[in-house]
This record gives C-alpha cells, sequence and structure tokens, in this order.
C-alpha cells in the first residue's frame, strides 16, 4: 500500500502559512501602529527589534513547500499575483533596510520612520491582495494560467488588502499591550479596540461576500445538514471577539494578542472549508496538482529534519527575549 503524503504537505503548509500571519504578523502590525504611536518610539521599535526577521523564515519555508509539493498550484498561483508579490518583497526589503537604517543613522531618522511605517503597510496590503486573489479564483487555461498580469486588481482583492492592515494592527497592538507599559500601553490598548472594530467588519463582509459570489461556497456553508455541523466556526468567532473586546477594556495583557490570534485562524479555518479540497480555486484539487509520491517523500525527510529546528530556535529566541520593553534597553 502506497502512503498518501498529500495530506501531510497539505497540514504542513497549511502550518507554515498559519505561522507566518501570526508571527510575522504581529511585527508587520506593530510596523503600521509605529507610525502612529506616541511618545518614545524607540520602545515600539525595540518591542520586535531581537525576533522580526526571524518570523520571514515561514514564507520562505511555505513557497519552497508549495513549490516542491504542489507544483501545479505554484505554477498557476504565481504568474496570477506576480506583481503582488513582487511589491510585497520590495516592501519587506525596504522595511527591512529601514529597520537597520534607523538605528544606524540617526540624522535621517525621520525619513527611516515614515519608510519602516510605509513598508509595513505597502507589505500587509499587498498580502492581502494575494489572499483575495486566491479566494477568488484564476482564470485557467488547462495547467496554464489564462488571465492577465492586472487580474488582481479587483474589489474583492483590495478590500481583503485593505482588511488585513487592520488584522495585522490588531496582532500588532496585542504585542504592544504585552511588551510595553504605561501610556504607550493604554494608547495601544485604544488602538487596538478600533482594529477589532474594523476586523470584525471585514469578517462580516467577507462571510457575505463570498457566498454571494459563489455558488459552491453558498452551498458548502447554507445547505443541511452542513449549516449545523459548521456552525461552531461562526459561533466561537464571536465569543473570541467578545473577549478581546473584554480585554481590551479590563486591562488584561496577553489576553488580547491570544485573541487576535484566535481570530486569525477561526478566518483561516473559514476560508479552507469553503475552498477544500482545491488548491487552485476552483479547478485543481490538492491531489490534482501535487508532485509525484517519490518526490513528496525525499521532501518530506528534510522537512522533518528542519523542522524541530526552526521551531526550537524561534522558541529559544522568544523565551530569550520575554518580558517588557523599556526605556533604555537599546537594539544593538
Amino acid at each position: 500500500m502506497v502512503l498518501d503524503l498529500v495530506p501531510l504537505w497539505t497540514v504542513l503548509l497549511g502550518l507554515a502559512v498559519f505561522y507566518y500571519v501570526v508571527f510575522d504578523g504581529f511585527d508587520l502590525g506593530v510596523g503600521i501602529l509605529y507610525g502612529l504611536a506616541p511618545g518614545d518610539r524607540a520602545i515600539v521599535m525595540n518591542a520586535i527589534a531581537p525576533i522580526w526577521d526571524g518570523n520571514e523564515t515561514w514564507l520562505v519555508f511555505g513557497g519552497l513547500g508549495l513549490l516542491a509539493a504542489f507544483p501545479l498550484a505554484f505554477a498557476i498561483i504565481i504568474p496570477a499575483v506576480y506583481f503582488p508579490i513582487l511589491i510585497m518583497l520590495l516592501a519587506l526589503v525596504f522595511r527591512g533596510v529601514a529597520f537597520e537604517f534607523r538605528f544606524k543613522h540617526p540624522a535621517v531618522r525621520n525619513f527611516w520612520d515614515r519608510a519602516f511605517c510605509g513598508g509595513s503597510i505597502v507589505a500587509t496590503f499587498a498580502q492581502g491582495v494575494v489572499l483575495g486573489t486566491f479566494i477568488q479564483g484564476f482564470k485557467v487555461d488547462g495547467r496554464q494560467f489564462a488571465g492577465t498580469s492586472f487580474d488582481w486588481v479587483s474589489p474583492f482583492a483590495l478590500f481583503i488588502g485593505v482588511a488585513l492592515i487592520f488584522g495585522y494592527a490588531l496582532l500588532g497592538a496585542g504585542w504592544l499591550i504585552l511588551k510595553t507599559e504605561g501610556d504607550l500601553q493604554d494608547w495601544a490598548r485604544r488602538a487596538g479596540r478600533v482594529c477589532l472594530v474594523a476586523v470584525l467588519i471585514a469578517i462580516l463582509a467577507v462571510s457575505i461576500w463570498t457566498p454571494l459570489a459563489n455558488a459552491d461556497i453558498a452551498r458548502r456553508w447554507f445547505t443541511w445538514p452542513n449549516i449545523v455541523f459548521l456552525s461552531p466556526v461562526p459561533i466561537i468567532t464571536a465569543l473570541i471577539a467578545l473577549g478581546a473586546w473584554y480585554a481590551l477594556t479590563h486591562r488584561q495583557e496577553l489576553t488580547p494578542f491570544l485573541c487576535g490570534i484566535g481570530l486569525f485562524l477561526l478566518s483561516f479555518i473559514g476560508i479552507a472549508i469553503s475552498l477544500w479540497p482545491m488548491i487552485v480555486p476552483f479547478h485543481y484539487t490538492l491531489w490534482q496538482a501535487a508532485s509525484s509520491q517519490s518526490t513528496q517523500a525525499f521532501l518530506l525527510i528534510g522537512t522533518l529534519f528542519l523542522l524541530p529546528i526552526i521551531l526550537m530556535y524561534t522558541a529559544w529566541s522568544y523565551w530569550v527575549f520575554r518580558g517588557k520593553v523599556r526605556a533604555g534597553a537599546g537594539y544593538h
């Protein structure tokens, strides 16, 4: 009997995407809020300084995993979102340069401050556009992308881009609440409440928009008995939203960040339910787009060796730099 490795690779890629959204999402969110933060912005920067660049490991892992395990999906998806991905990568590079030069070139610090904030916003918006384009599907002819280079310029994709800015800002506010204190922490709570309202509006809008735009998604969610089996997803989402609001208004520190992650997790699950088992909506399933069994097995050996190392050094870095960030604790 041949072991089917597609479900395992699906889980690995799903975890890579989710880990990237959480880990790089909150530091991009801090960058988004950075331009609005009052007081000593060095504290805001130092809240992510020791760990920000390592978070993008998951982006690399996800991209390479998609290429190796699902090459047909890679060949269709990447040309469809080439420009948003290019914009995202350039913004991430510019953001990284701004991060370093802010500390090393104080004479033009204001410029690099704006560059850091702007790069975070642009990179986040581009990621949201990629997600929105993926959800709405691609024009495919046989095994090739048949659309244009600007199919991603659609109301839905652009809306998801804006929504993700507020989503990452919510994670960033949760991280600042966890890592700071005093006036800055109070400001992060207020920013978190604004972002939470915007995120909930976006979740509601997408929950209405996608079934109206696609009959298959509507049938997946609203036919009997699916509507009963899938009802825990919106119910738990609503409970997490209430918990987040309570935490943001009652001076809890860890809970706002955890609730932000929870909202992203439920949104992630909702997208997976809507599109399953498609990896190229609405043309190819995971099994149809997968590479050969021998290729998947060969790649899995290296992945299972490297993945625990990535998890260990990530956990270690967060453990070493735990606790509050205070004025005078510089980045070197």
